[in-house]
């Protein structure tokens, strides 16, 4: 049996690399042949080829002007002398105010003192900003931005005209000692910025937009026919994920038949995305003909390799049943194979009148560590959480994954006062274990209960226990081991 299944190895071997070199040799010298005639075409056709940087150095010498004098007013002597002097004479900052409209050109320029809460604005003061007030809101949550955070950008109407939208750049204003006195700033219309949008498309002749960390377009030229949000545009949904998480990215995806490619860039000054598309050309669907050529050849190609894929099928159902059985973050056993696993158990200790216990335990305020880490953070987190748990267990002992951050322990031949020392082992050394993040360490905490199958207990009733006994860890606060009696 082994000589024939050796033999069986080296004919699929044989005959799949033969199959394979044959159709690439074949679809490779066709493809080449356009592809090169296609290139040739796209460089007579394309004399200002589009790239990120064309379009960013545009955008350094438009849109990142506002931010520039935001930051002159924000370091301006005069404001800061001003508001620290009682904010005597207020038509003084209003005539500021109304300089660096004129000499910058800008729609507006404000002025919020943290003192008097009054909106200093280049006509004079607005109104008064009041913490319980929606539209003043953008204050509060500027005034609370990280340190590091000095500015922010947001799109909203105007406060001195309802019926204009501005793009406005709120930057924190402190005093000599570096302590927060104000927000200062100013606005360009959206109506100028699409314009400026326009004028990009214009010069490369490719679409222009941009999206902000969520994916919801922010600004757009008049043609613009998407989507308002990246997720919601059919074959950019599908590449969301992929453009929001990466400082730049080049993709492609089919739209109405046409191929179109994108490129993405961060702007870290807006911490909005450059999206920019730019549709197959003539030469391109050159390619697309060829394409279905090749199809064809790798259509018959991909027959053959199926009939003798199917004769080692069930060489590969192994692996596939483990990739159905597992968590793909962590690799512990997943909540469908645990349930078969946690049944065979039970019915073997009714049988056998022998112990099985259950840990469940919860990482202590996770959301915490997602909200100041970020999610690839939590994910270390849950990692190193699993492997102190398989450190701890026996090697035919189950982990699962039950939850985001909840772990289902099966202990088979463990009565609950075992059960409980094994709990508590892993509670002290998760508790000590330290996590270093960047230059933070960090340091996580779980709550775990404890339950022993009781006889004629269902699965169902056993993990109802183990969960009350989870939650009266939590209650009694965190960092605990509760049994369930």
């Amino acid at each position: 049996m082994g000589n024939t299944a050796w033999n069986d190895k080296k004919k699929f071997v044989w005959i799949l690399s033969i199959l394979l070199l044959s159709a690439f040799l074949l679809t490779s010298s066709i493809s080449y042949r356009v592809a090169h005639d296609s290139l040739s075409e796209q460089i007579e056709e394309n004399t200002l080829p589009l790239t990120s940087d064309n379009i960013y150095s545009e955008i350094q010498q438009d849109l990142l002007r506002p931010i520039f004098i935001s930051s002159l007013m924000a370091q301006d002597t005069f404001v800061r002398d001003w508001t620290l002097d009682e904010e005597q004479d207020p038509e003084k900052l209003i005539r500021y105010l109304r300089e660096i409209q004129g000499k910058y050109d800008t729609v507006t320029s404000f002025f919020i003192s943290e003192k008097s809460r009054n909106y200093y604005h280049s006509t004079g003061i607005l109104k008064q900003i009041q913490d319980t007030e929606p539209d003043d809101a953008w204050y509060f949550r500027v005034r609370s931005l990280p340190e590091s955070e000095l500015y922010e950008i947001n799109i909203d109407p105007d406060s001195a005209d309802s019926s204009r939208t501005v793009v406005y750049v709120n930057y924190k204003v402190f005093d000599f000692e570096g302590n927060f006195i104000g927000v200062t700033g100013v606005g360009l219309a959206v109506d100028k910025v699409k314009k400026l949008v326009e004028l990009y498309q214009k010069r490369y002749n490719r679409h222009v937009f941009f999206v902000d960390r969520e994916g919801k377009v922010t600004l757009n030229g008049g043609s613009f026919n998407g989507s308002q949000t990246l997720q919601d545009t059919p074959g950019l949904d599908k590449l969301a994920t992929r453009i929001l998480t990466s400082p730049s990215a080049s993709l492609s995806y089919v739209r109405d038949g046409k191929t179109v490619y994108i490129n993405s860039r961060l702007v870290p000054e807006f911490k909005w995305y450059l999206i920019v598309e730019q549709e197959e050309v003539e030469s391109e669907r050159k390619l697309l003909t060829t394409f279905w050529g090749n199809l064809l050849i790798s259509f018959l190609v991909t027959i053959g390799i199926l009939i003798i894929a199917n004769l080692t099928l069930g060489r590969y159902q192994r692996k596939l049943e483990h990739m159905a059985s597992t968590d793909k973050l962590t690799g512990a056993a997943n909540r469908q194979v645990f349930e078969e696993y946690f049944e065979k158990a039970l019915i073997e200790a009714s049988e056998n009148q022998t112990s099985v216990s259950i840990v469940l335990l919860d990482i202590d305020n996770f959301k915490r560590v997602n909200d100041n880490y970020g999610h690839s953070i939590g994910d270390l987190v849950i990692k190193t959480v699993t492997n102190i748990l398989r450190n701890q267990l026996r090697e035919h002992d189950i982990v699962c994954r039950w939850g985001g951050e909840e772990f289902l322990l099966l202990l088979p031949n463990i009565d609950l006062s075992h059960g409980a020392d094994i709990a508590e082992r892993i509670r002290d050394t998760i508790a000590k274990r330290k996590i270093r993040v960047n230059e933070h360490e960090l340091n996580v905490t779980v709550s775990i209960g404890v339950a022993e199958y009781l006889p004629n207990e269902t699965p169902a009733e056993m993990i109802n226990r183990v969960d009350i006994a989870l939650y009266q860890a939590k209650e009694y606060g965190r960092d605990r081991v509760v049994l369930s009696q």
